[in-house]
């Protein structure tokens, strides 16, 4: 199979769809691997790297698109990408498509295939592709929050582990999953005062019994949220609902019962947002006020980090990638049961039941496709 793997395009995102090592795999195996001149600089993987693990260096995208069989990339395609993919080629990447209707729509007229990494599954219903992404947004949104609190860029001032004689910071952890837990694990690191909210029993008993007192854990209703959040000086919105757009947890009704230069940082933005005063922003304009709060949005955190970010990504998206590029997609995804929760458009339709609820599209499933008795 030839796989192509164009420069990413979005605002100050550095990763890339495949490493040197990862193109070495794949050429090994007996495939071809077009890489975008360029398109590793961000991570310091040179064009010289690519063509000694046996890829081709290709001037521009327009030659990858037209060519390549199977597109393999980290975010989302951007507007202009859309218009260059056509039917019958495998796209491979992150889509989180429920919150993002245009894309959603040149995606079913485009005729592609979409395979998308948040929505492949492992056992115990697990998000494998996600998974390494989530760790590295859950540990930088503390990081984020700390420099947005303060006094500079509009916070309150408040040094997240204290010093002797005052107190921490106060940190409320909205979700106790992936997301949640690294970043429990970053804030409880630095010293603060952190809570950790989540509705699953199991979820909080598991943090709890993990940090033990350096950690409280509350249940997420409505009223243990609104006092854990007016309390807090940083708050995280860590929760999934996975292929769904996220729950609006935080009203704007809310942020009056903040303390002015409070902090929220939405790590569910990229799902649409757990706050509804969200939008998303970027590296280059990561934060914005509203009612003297200050919101960091950035949707592709982990691209700050490009380096760690892609390693760790392609460590979980090559195995199936090898998989897809020897099988092809159909047989790759009737073998096997977890990678096939990842297709999430093809041929015109979508089939991602979640998306398709929540943009209003005829649901047609992966067992119809696949032609297959349904998949266990």
């Amino acid at each position: 199979m030839r796989i192509g793997c164009p420069s990413e395009i979005k605002n100050h995102e550095y990763r890339v769809g495949l490493t040197p090592e990862s193109a070495r795999e794949l050429v090994a195996n007996g495939h071809e691997v077009w890489v975008q001149t360029g398109a590793g600089a961000g991570i310091g993987a040179y064009d010289d790297q690519y063509e000694t693990a046996g890829a081709r260096i290709v001037g521009g995208p327009d030659e990858i698109f037209a060519e390549c069989e199977m597109i393999v990339k980290v975010k989302e395609p951007q507007a202009a990408e859309r218009a260059k993919l056509r039917e019958g080629q495998i796209l491979y990447t992150y889509l989180h498509l429920a919150p993002d209707p245009e894309q959603t729509a040149d995606l079913v007229k485009s005729g592609v295939t979409a395979i998308a990494y948040e929505t492949v599954t492992g056992p115990n219903g697990i998000l494998p592709l996600l998974k390494p992404m989530s760790q590295v947004a859950g540990r930088m949104s503390i990081q984020a929050g700390a420099t947005a609190l303060e006094k500079a860029h509009g916070g309150r001032g408040v040094l997240l582990g204290g010093v002797p004689g005052v107190m921490p910071g106060k940190v409320a952890v909205i979700g106790g999953g992936v997301v949640g837990f690294n970043a429990a694990q970053m804030a409880v690191g630095l010293g603060a005062d952190v809570t950790i909210l989540d509705r699953d029993p199991e979820v909080l008993e598991k943090v709890g019994t993990h940090f033990e007192s350096r950690a409280s854990t509350r249940f997420s209703n409505k009223a243990n949220l609104e006092d854990s959040v007016c309390q807090a000086d940083l708050v995280i919105g860590a929760v999934l609902i996975p292929g769904a757009a996220a729950p609006k947890l935080i009203t704007r009704e809310m942020l009056s019962d903040m303390q002015p230069g409070a902090v929220l940082v939405d790590v569910a933005i990229d799902q649409g947002g757990c706050f509804e005063t969200s939008k998303a922003t970027t590296h280059a304009d990561p934060t914005y006020i509203v009612d003297d709060i200050v919101h960091y949005c950035v949707a592709n955190m982990p691209g700050a980090v490009a380096r760690t970010s892609t390693y760790a990504l392609n460590n979980v998206t090559l195995p199936h990638a090898l998989r897809i590029a020897r099988d092809g997609w159909k047989a790759a995804l009737r073998n096997n049961p977890h990678l096939a929760q990842g297709l999430n458009v093809h041929a015109g339709s979508v089939t991602y039941e979640a998306v398709a609820s929540e943009l209003g599209y005829d649901y047609r499933s992966v067992d119809d496709i696949l032609g297959e008795t349904p998949i266990a």
